[in-house]
Formats: C-alpha cells, structure tokens, sequence
C-alpha cells in the first residue's frame, strides 16, 4: 500500500467527505450583523470578502468560505471563537487549564470536550473537522502523529495562535492580530474589529489609572523547586506587567519561559511575586506555602510583604483574557489606585 494511503489517512479522507458532503446541506449558524457566507455555501457562490489567505506560522491557508466545523485544541483559542458568537461553529475542544470567562462558561461548556489534554489525531478526525486551531506549539506536535502536514494531508486545515510562530517579543498587538485574522478567517470582521476596541479600551482605561505611578518589580513563578521556571522577555506576560504599571525582573531572559536560579530570584528583590495559576502545576495555596517556606527567600520583599498576584495561565497568552489580565496586575501593583 502506498504510504499515501495509510488506512489512518484514508479515514481521515473518508471523514472529511462525509463531513462536507453533510455540511453541504445545512446553513452555515448566522451572527447579528456577520457575513458568514450561509447563502453563498447553499448556492455554490464565493461569499462576500472571500477567498481569504493567511501566512500563519510558515503555513499559507486560502480559505474559500468560513470554515464550519472547527476542533480547537487549548483553552484560549475557544474562548477567543466564543467571544466571536462562533460556538455554532466548535464541534469539539480539549485542554482546559483554568477556570472559563464567567461570560463564556455557558457555551463552554457546550461544547464537547474530546480530551483532558491534547487529543489523538484519530480522535479529532472523528469529529469531522474543516479547521482545527491550536493554541500551543504541542497541538501540531509532530511526534504525536499531530503534524499540520498530516492534517492538510487528510484535507483539515490548520491555524496556530501566532504567539508560537517565532522568536520574537509578544505583544498586545499580537493579541488584537490574531483576534482579526480570526475575524476574517469566519467572516466576521466586524465582531473582531468590535471585540478588540472593547479589550483595547479596558487596557487604556487601566494604563491611566496607574500612570505616574513608580515601577513595581514583579517576578513570574510558573512553577519549579529546585529552580524556577518563569516569564522571560520574550513572553507575552512581561508586557501585560509593564502595561500594569510593573518591570519584569526577569525581561532580560529571551526566552518566553526560562529556568532561573532561586540566587538569582533574591539578587533582584522583587517587590510582587505573580504565581500563576493552572491545572497540573499544583494549587496556588501549595504554591505560595513553598515560596513562603524557603529560607533564602525570606529577605525577598515579595515574600516578606506577602504581595502575591494570581493569574490564571490562559489570561497571559495571546487570547481575549490578556486585556483582562493587565487590570487584575494592577490592582495587584497599584491597589491605591483602584479603590
């Protein structure tokens, strides 16, 4: 057999007929004041503002038409459709790591969930999707037989959150890009163009409030005992610190996530420890207990004030939750100003 058409693939190829051939009959779920391009699937014409191409990690997409089943793998990356009015549109996801928006929570939890983690290849082909959106670089790990290649090869295309497309500084711009490249992607700019002024104006309205205000030195504690395992300069979580009003002691590590020495922990004293908050990493009180009970942490003035700041792990990535994340860090650095 050729290894074109392995009997894996073959299914794969099988599913995603049977998917189109079903979608072909039935609507795509229309929005208040989106272009979603329903008609235009039910007669065979191209919908309004499409084709649209998007370069996406080194993978270029031309999209003919919204996608209409999409399996979203990672937290944010659902939220971010949710927060669209796209839930008609995820037909499974996986890999939640922290409690969703209360605002989200209902069509959430909607939604099938395939997996506690990342889940098989075989697995998300059995929900028949057209799209899959990864959030994290290990949703397309190729050693798990989740390659995009292996995707496109069975006829689903791909799109990964663009904090994992390089090396390079994230960005709140980055936030509002993916959240309009996803807007085009579903023809709904509008709603993207909509979502990203509102998130825009939360973080303006936080800026101010802290403006004038000295720098507060924060250090990340993701995790680690024997070392710590932090946000480094490269992170979207050092912006979202300097936006609050904070430095990142830790923005010289080019690297998203690093280890540091605990040594080097107490030589920058940091004023506020953000802990941040996730499933499997343990609990944040089991977090906090450990740092409070290290010996050579007692002098850290973070650790001497208890000044912590909690954050769920999702509202530091690029997502809808980051805007949310500046004003929970400013309250956390400049609570005077807050009250």
């Amino acid at each position: 057999m050729s290894p074109s058409f392995t009997p894996a693939r073959t299914r794969g190829f099988l599913r995603a007929a049977a998917a189109a051939v079903a979608l072909a009959s039935a609507p795509l779920a229309t929005g208040c004041g989106s272009s979603d391009g329903g008609d235009a699937k039910a007669t065979g014409a191209v919908p309004a503002g499409f084709p649209v191409t998007v370069d996406n990690c080194g993978v270029r997409t031309t999209y003919d038409r919204p996608p209409s089943r999409v399996v979203t793998i990672h937290q944010h990356p659902a939220e971010l459709m949710l927060a669209l009015g796209l839930k008609d549109r995820v037909v499974g996801t996986a890999f939640r790591d922290s409690a969703v928006l209360p605002e989200l929570r209902k069509d959430y939890e909607s939604i099938p969930e395939l997996a506690d983690r990342e889940p098989s290849f075989e697995k998300i082909l059995d929900a028949g999707p057209d799209l899959v959106y990864g959030g994290y670089g290990s949703a397309f790990a190729e050693n798990e037989g989740r390659s995009r290649k292996a995707f496109a090869d069975a006829g689903i295309d791909t799109h990964l959150n663009r904090e994992y497309c390089g090396e390079k500084r994230v960005t709140m711009k980055d936030t509002y890009d993916e959240i309009r490249t996803i807007g085009e992607i579903f023809g709904v700019p509008d709603r993207a163009d909509e979502l990203v002024a509102g998130l825009q104006a939360r973080v303006d309205k936080t800026t101010t409030a802290v403006k004038g205000e000295p720098r507060v030195s924060v250090f990340v504690y993701d995790s680690g005992d024997k070392s710590a395992f932090t946000a480094g300069g490269r992170s979207l979580g050092t912006e979202l610190i300097r936006l609050a009003g904070g430095e990142n002691v830790f923005a010289g590590l080019d690297d998203v996530f690093g280890d540091v020495s605990w040594e080097q922990v107490v030589e920058r004293g940091p004023e506020v420890i953000a802990v941040y908050d996730y499933a499997g990493a343990g609990s944040v009180e089991e977090k906090k207990r450990f740092l409070l009970s290290q010996p050579a942490l007692a002098g850290v003035p973070a650790i001497r004030n208890k000044r912590f700041v909690v954050l769920p792990l999702t509202a530091t990535l690029v997502g809808v939750r980051s805007a949310y994340a500046v004003e929970d860090l400013a309250r956390g650095l400049h609570p005077e100003g807050f009250r």
